[in-house]
């Protein structure tokens, strides 16, 4: 969907929201389509605790990731954000409302990820 505002054409945003249970943790899905990216939203309560934003460079095939906002200890968002760039070659905001405690969990939750972009990749 695109808007006109004084002859120039945008793309709107778009919203589209999916959830699964894994492994016992029901795990909600936001994503909102931006002009040239997206921004994925991933948790199970409705918190903004980190952000990290990644984009590709003309100057390394693996795409540039840093985190905006939250512990830098925490790396779940920017290797995320990183990997869905590579994938989707789109800039990509990613904020990771989950506990990093299992990585068998997160491995999980990526994949759902990436089954989601295959079946609907017009909401990314």
């Amino acid at each position: 969907m695109t808007e006109t505002q004084n002859g120039a054409v945008f793309d709107a945003i778009s919203v589209h929201n999916f959830s699964e249970k894994i492994l016992e943790q029901m795990v909600h899905f936001h994503v909102m389509k931006l002009s040239g990216g997206f921004f994925l939203w991933v948790g199970s309560t409705p918190v903004l605790s980190n952000l990290a934003v990644s984009m590709s460079s003309k100057y390394d095939s693996m795409p540039l990731s840093t985190l905006v906002m939250g512990d830098p200890s925490n790396t779940a968002p920017s290797s995320l954000a990183q990997r869905l760039a590579k994938k989707t070659k789109k800039q990509v905001f990613v904020s990771y409302a989950l506990p990093v405690t299992d990585s068998n969990h997160s491995l999980l939750v990526e994949n759902r990820i990436k089954k989601e972009l295959e079946l609907h990749p017009e909401h990314f």
